[in-house]
């Protein structure tokens, strides 16, 4: 039996970690004490985000509360290692983070990682460990992922399991943003639950819906829902993902035609891009970042809403969404 996440709704760590813009530690704070007050009891993390900053963040606010009210996430892969030279501007510029970064995809790597994070993070233990971003489209690993992959298969991974079996951990997986790892470690490994990541919106959905989530369905593994908003495009930003890249067209006349299709029914689309997030039988939870107190606080109100199926029935009429997208159940925000 795999593991079941008893939250179906999370806070996810890439704002707090200054990727996108500053947020000070006070709004950090305060947008943490919302999510908290909001019922929220699902955080991910990583080391990733601003090279130790989100980590940090969401340990000075966690620490307070009593360890078996929530669960946390975070990463392995990526160790930071504190330099003079680190600042890494290219990376997080609004960061300031005193940390540089090694890809380490062995079993010492990962064991490492997770001390470390501990020590950030001023807790005791992890629930999930994700293997972060071992995948096509990360550019730092030099077009070279299937060599790293290869040493999580040795490493990382089996690695990981032990951890499970010592009790350090309840379950681990991949936390990628592409198809290809996720079908790869389900054939040579024993992963509890997958991060799919910029994978399953209403912009881009069909491969999840045609590939992963038959496989992920067959053995009984959960995924963890990301980038339900394309890190924020589907809300509007001028954004797409994480990778910085020029937006395609059609995306932007899909957003368009999305938008005007909500507010002709009443509906707000990002509530809808949450909501459509969270349908599918295999997702266990879905996590959204947020800056502001504000924006966490509207997501679990997004939760909430009744969307009409008036407004689903047109999406499909349309086809903007697939014929086989479930769009009739989603899961409460808490359990």
């Amino acid at each position: 039996m795999h593991y079941k996440l008893p939250y179906h709704f999370g806070l996810g760590g890439v704002p707090i970690g200054n990727e996108f813009s500053v947020v000070t530690d006070t709004e950090a704070e305060q947008t943490l004490e919302a999510a908290w007050n909001a019922g929220i009891r699902y955080y991910d993390v990583s080391p990733w985000y601003g090279l130790g900053l989100a980590e940090r963040r969401f340990g000075h606010f966690l620490h307070n509360q009593n360890r078996d009210d929530y669960i946390i996430s975070s990463k392995v892969g990526k160790l930071l290692k504190a330099s003079k030279k680190a600042i890494q501007s290219n990376l997080f510029p609004f960061a300031g983070s005193p940390n540089m970064v090694e890809f380490d995809y062995s079993a010492a790597g990962v064991r490492r990682s997770v001390e470390d994070s501990l020590q950030r993070l001023g807790i005791d233990s992890l629930d999930i460990i994700f293997v972060h971003d071992l995948s096509p489209d990360n550019k730092y690993l030099d077009g070279k992922w299937l060599e790293y992959f290869e040493i999580a298969k040795q490493g990382a991974f089996p690695e990981l399991i032990r951890m499970r079996e010592e009790g350090l951990i309840k379950a681990w997986g991949l936390g990628v943003n592409t198809p290809e790892p996720i079908l790869a470690t389900m054939e040579v490994s024993d992963p509890d639950i997958f991060l799919q990541a910029s994978q399953y919106s209403l912009i881009d959905h069909a491969y999840a819906l045609k590939h992963i989530f038959p496989e992920v369905r067959k053995r009984n593994i959960p995924l963890v829902m990301g980038s339900a908003l394309n890190a924020g495009f589907i809300s509007g930003s001028n954004r797409y993902g994480y990778g910085g890249h020029e937006i395609p067209s059609e995306f932007i006349l899909k957003r368009n035609r999305l938008a005007d299709i909500a507010k002709a029914h009443g509906v707000d689309l990002r509530t809808a891009a949450l909501q459509f997030a969270a349908m599918p039988d295999v997702a266990a939870a879905v996590i959204c970042g947020a800056r502001t107190a504000q924006q966490i606080t509207d997501d679990v109100e997004s939760m909430k809403v009744k969307i009409p199926a008036d407004f689903w029935a047109e999406l499909r009429a349309e086809e903007l969404i697939s014929e086989e997208a479930p769009v009739s159940h989603w899961h409460s925000f808490s359990s």
